[in-house]
């Protein structure tokens, strides 16, 4: 990683300040990194430009200032950074970034899905970190961000090695989360975030808040499916999941007991309840943003090498259909606290994989 020695840190570039990037980018401004955002929207830049990124939420309320451009706008290269686009914009933005790269620097993919294995076709595998977050964030409107609770950060590389460059971005991110982990098996913690995801892409069909809809025990077995539908996938892609903030993916295996998989689901309702952000930005997109959300880049990956590797996916199958009949306008969401269609759907198909 160019640009930096042992014991000092080295220029930053964020590419997205929206909810992943503005609030890590904050965070590491405030313990003096030299921070440039880089975002496709205008206004957000503008607005950091005017008066700074505001972070607020329940850890304070806080304004950092720091260069924002737009990538026509961006000239340079640096030596480390944190790509931070919604999942779906990876290879466009990836592109777009390369130039901007310094040749022996370093790129980590801070998203969700499994965009290193795209990132490794714009810059080759030797120089993609990949990392998994899962803390709550909201990009609330032009110039703010919302960091509404802690959660997991991981990096590492992707085949595993502890590298001194590893060892440099972790410490970086621990500025902003201080139990970032760095790990051996970033792959096993991206795989069961796309489990993770699964279920919050499940959630995000109806208005109920996450912790609302993981509990309804109508819907329990329907989700408990979804989740092992991608660790059956995981283990054929021959993966070893990783646990976190209540997604335990060993209760999710097969020969798993149901009360297991009942118990995590019981943990990711007490993780979600003690957060600031009710619902999940896959909500927001469909409900209050009415843009395309990022199912084809997450779920899309499980029924993909589900495909590859003959391991059924229909439940996963069936939800990417309905997210995209509710981004078309298809469908609508299902009301809160209610027993809705999509739920309905859902649960159908259950009789269909075994349930």
């Amino acid at each position: 990683m160019s640009g930096s020695s042992e014991g000092a840190q080295p220029r930053v570039l964020i590419w997205g300040a929206g909810a992943i990037g503005g609030s890590i980018g904050a965070a590491l401004i405030r313990a003096g990194v030299d921070v440039t955002f880089v975002d496709v929207a205008a206004a957000h830049v503008q607005a950091i430009r005017d008066s700074g990124l505001r972070v607020t939420g329940a850890f304070g309320d806080h304004t950092v200032q720091a260069p924002a451009c737009t990538p026509e706008e961006l000239a340079g290269q640096w030596p480390l950074a944190l790509l931070c686009t919604k999942a779906q914009d990876t290879e466009s933005a990836g592109r777009a970034l390369a130039p901007h790269v310094t040749p022996d620097g370093a790129v980590v993919s801070v998203q969700n899905g499994l965009n290193p294995l795209i990132l490794n076709e714009i810059f080759g595998a030797e120089r993609v970190l990949g990392a998994f977050v899962n803390f709550g964030a909201d990009y609330l409107e032009p110039g703010v961000v919302t960091y509404g609770g802690r959660g997991a950060v991981v990096v590492g590389e992707q085949d595993g090695t502890l590298t001194a460059r590893a060892h440099a971005i972790h410490t970086l991110l621990r500025h902003f989360e201080p139990a970032a982990i760095l790990t051996p098996n970033i792959f096993g913690y991206l795989w069961s975030k796309l489990g993770y995801g699964s279920l919050l892409f499940a959630t995000a069909v109806t208005d109920d808040s996450i912790a609302d809809a993981l509990a309804r025990p109508e819907n329990r077995a329907m989700y408990v499916e979804l989740g092992r539908e991608v660790m059956r996938v995981a283990l054929a892609h021959g993966v070893t999941p990783e646990a976190f903030n209540g997604f335990d993916p060993a209760a999710f295996l097969p020969g798993a007991a149901d009360a297991q998989a009942h118990a995590s689901l019981d943990e990711l309702v007490a993780f979600n309840r003690r957060s600031a952000k009710t619902h999940s930005g896959i909500w927001r997109d469909l409900s209050v943003r009415k843009r395309r959300t990022e199912v084809d880049a997450q779920v899309g990956w499980v029924v993909r090498f589900g495909h590859e590797h003959g391991v059924p996916t229909p439940l996963n199958a069936l939800l990417v259909e309905l997210i995209h009949d509710i981004e078309d306008g298809r469908r609508t969401l299902d009301t809160a606290g209610g027993d809705g269609p999509n739920m309905r759907a859902l649960r159908a198909a259950m009789p269909a994989v075994g349930a």
